[in-house]
């Protein structure tokens, strides 16, 4: 569940240094778990057993907050990233959520899992890998009639930002728009929308003292390599911009229902 700043590092084949750095962290994007809780509350016709997945589910962390808030449901978690995976099998192996958490190492636009399955699709910070439209799209023939989907993705808050970010974004992430818009890609894809919710500053924040106390350790394992100080650059330029502009960009919480 990386935030869109990595979509570019991904593609240009620094994945295993991805994973080397985020594997240690029990969330890879910004989060705030209020609003996460609230989020739920909208889909409040699921069944006791409900069956859910979390896609791009990195190293498990909102997984286990969904198998606490629904302490019956049964979720099979899904994420590309090797790291992610086996670190979240080993720490629930031997546990009560092993039982009820299904940990599979594939891409979320490869989907092994049966038609019409699911009740409830939950995805933090992930969708931007494959698109918001054709992304719902997809994974909507995996949700049973009436089922729900729990989506985070980068929006626009105001209008006319800054070049500067306008910049970052068309470089790392040009599908971001405005949360009215993501919405009528919502209903374009076969979903009607519930609710959305910006995620406030206080989630952003976390998440990146999370990352910023995981950079001089990172740096050590990789022997100070000349690409282990670039993606810490990175970062850091991320953050830096986010603190400059966050009143202009940030995560919406999209809450939508299958047709």
């Amino acid at each position: 569940m990386m935030n869109n700043e990595t979509l570019n590092i991904t593609h240009s084949h620094e994945f295993k240094l991805l994973g080397d750095f985020f594997r240690c962290l029990e969330r890879q994007g910004p989060f705030y778990l209020p609003l996460a809780r609230q989020a739920l509350t909208y889909c409040a016709e699921l069944p006791a057993r409900a069956q859910i997945a979390d896609l791009g589910c990195g190293t498990g962390g909102q997984t286990r907050q969904l198998a606490r808030a629904l302490p019956h449901a049964v979720i099979t978690a899904v994420d590309l990233m090797p790291a992610f995976t086996e670190r979240f099998e080993q720490e629930i192996a031997g546990t009560e959520l092993e039982r009820r958490i299904t940990v599979l190492n594939r891409s979320m636009d490869a989907l092994s899992l049966a038609p019409k399955s699911l009740d409830l699709i939950w995805s933090e910070g992930a969708i931007a890998h494959i698109g918001f439209e054709e992304g719902l799209r997809y994974w909507g023939r995996f949700l049973k009639p009436g089922g729900y989907v729990v989506v985070t993705e980068a929006t626009w808050f105001r209008e006319n930002p800054p070049a500067e970010v306008v910049r970052f974004w068309n470089e790392n992430y040009p599908d971001i728009t405005t949360a009215a818009e993501k919405t009528a890609a919502m209903q374009r894809a076969g979903y009607l929308p519930i609710a959305r919710m910006p995620m406030p500053e206080a989630g952003w924040m976390d998440y990146y003292r999370t990352v910023e106390a995981r950079y001089e350790g990172f740096l050590r394992e990789q022997n100070f390599q000349e690409k282990a100080q670039s993606l810490v650059d990175r970062l850091r330029h991320e953050a830096h911009l986010y603190d400059r502009f966050k009143a202009y960009y940030g995560y919406t919480y999209f809450i939508g229902r299958k047709v």
